[in-house]
């Protein structure tokens, strides 16, 4: 593969295997495209996908994939503890290799039209995508979420970019666009109190006061009786893994509540994990080219 570019479609069906598969079939055995990995969350009720490959040919997975899951998922019908505003919530395109940020945004703009066309589906760009300077936030576009977004739509300043100016009856919007690797990171609390979740959660994201390139919010775990504080670090290169869990760590210390485990969505840059790891090591001097990995790519 000369050009690699990176996609993480997110979907709302984490429950349903038989959908879950059905969606994820539209990325396998394709020419050129290869699935990563796809976990669901049935507490979240939330597929996340991730693919590489050549950018045409993981330009009409994606397509399909979107398709798949505009027949199959009821917004109507959807609960769970994720924001979400759509069948498929959101379609980031991320440059891995020979391919520059200008280009993914002119991808995502391509999928964009398409996807607006072939399913009457509202698009709003993204992130480096957007068209307007308060559509980059992804919570700003999606705030409101699937219910709120019948009456936002028909707003001047919300009319989307792409596609019908009505919400889709059954799969509501999605958002496309280019971005950086972001690093879906998960700390889950020893509670089972949701507010204590919330509470941490605000303190720790950008727009609470907290770290400038992440994103948090509480999430109840019912199945095993504890919380979560889930976040999205948008720049781990700025905002590091071991500095959010840290925070998390701080905070949750004012409530008498200890964190009882942690977890990676999907998949992560090795240069994060290198990065926490000297941190709580204690490492001194060390760098990527200390990886083995990274020696073998280099080759």
């Amino acid at each position: 593969m000369n050009k690699i570019i990176e996609c993480v479609p997110n979907f709302s069906e984490g429950r349903d295997r038989q959908k879950i598969e059905a969606i994820v079939d539209s990325f396998r055995g394709k020419h050129n495209v290869k699935l990563l990995d796809y976990s669901n969350d049935e507490d979240h009720n939330r597929l996340v996908v991730t693919v590489v490959g050549e950018p045409e040919e993981v330009k009409d997975a994606v397509i399909e994939a979107v398709g798949k899951a505009v027949e199959l998922i009821d917004m109507t019908k959807h609960q769970g503890q994720h924001p979400r505003m759509g069948a498929v919530d959101v379609v980031p395109f991320i440059p891995i290799r020979n391919v520059t940020q200008d280009e993914a945004v002119t991808l995502s703009k391509e999928v964009a039209h398409i996807v607006a066309e072939l399913y009457h589906l509202p698009v709003f760009l993204y992130e480096k995508s957007a068209s307007a300077p308060h559509r980059e936030n992804l919570a700003a576009i999606r705030k409101g979420e699937f219910e709120g977004m019948a009456e936002k739509i028909k707003q001047d300043e919300w009319k989307p970019d792409f596609g019908p100016s009505e919400r889709h009856p059954t799969a509501g919007v999605v958002a496309i666009g280019a971005r950086m690797p972001l690093v879906a990171y998960n700390v889950n609390l020893g509670t089972s109190n949701l507010e204590i979740a919330n509470s941490i959660a605000k303190k720790v994201r950008h727009i609470g006061g907290g770290l400038r390139y992440c994103k948090a919010m509480g999430v109840a775990l019912e199945d095993r009786g504890i919380t979560q504080v889930s976040m999205n670090l948008t720049d781990y290169t700025k905002t590091a893994i071991y500095r959010a869990h840290e925070l998390v760590r701080i905070e949750a210390n004012r409530y008498g509540v200890p964190i009882v485990g942690a977890e990676v969505v999907g998949l992560v840059p090795m240069e994060a994990l290198v990065d926490t790891a000297a941190y709580y090591l204690g490492l001194e001097n060390f760098s990527m080219n200390q990886v083995l990995e990274t020696r073998i790519m280099e080759e």
